[in-house]
């Protein structure tokens, strides 16, 4: 089922105000957020409009976190972080989905938590897409 106010459904303008899609994974898309204040910020979302991870299925739980680990080592291998911060959250947007949060030692809130979007780094088209190619290369390999 498909919500038609959710970016995460709908994709096109919705998403394209915070992400650009990069590909589709096992029950989930992976979606590089475009405020690049840490690079490689990706989100993965359920392929489905659910809220909560209790909507889902044990086999479709495994599977979609089995996604979250995927995209996680491409960002390691795509951009060598320090450590990657998951963040689970859906207050307004209640699509089940994870942030993924590359961080580095001499970087951007090494230490503290994320902000959200803290409005800082955006890119040009050729940056995205120079981005999105390492994160898929990792994906292939």
């Amino acid at each position: 089922m498909k919500d038609k106010n959710c970016a995460y459904c709908m994709r096109g303008e919705l998403l394209e105000q915070f992400g650009i899609y990069i590909c589709d994974l096992s029950v989930s898309s992976l979606i590089l957020f475009k405020e690049q204040s840490h690079k490689g910020r990706c989100i993965v979302a359920y392929k489905e409009h659910v809220s909560e991870i209790v909507d889902i299925t044990d086999e479709e739980r495994n599977l979609f976190f089995t996604d979250v680990s995927k995209a996680a080592k491409a960002i390691h291998a795509a951009f060598s972080p320090d450590k990657v911060n998951y963040g689970a959250y859906g207050d307004t947007g209640h699509h089940l989905h994870v942030h993924l949060v590359p961080k580095y030692k001499d970087g951007f809130e090494w230490g503290g938590v994320f902000e959200m979007n803290p409005k800082k780094i955006f890119l040009s088209e050729a940056e995205y897409s120079e981005i999105i190619e390492k994160i898929k290369k990792e994906l292939r390999s």
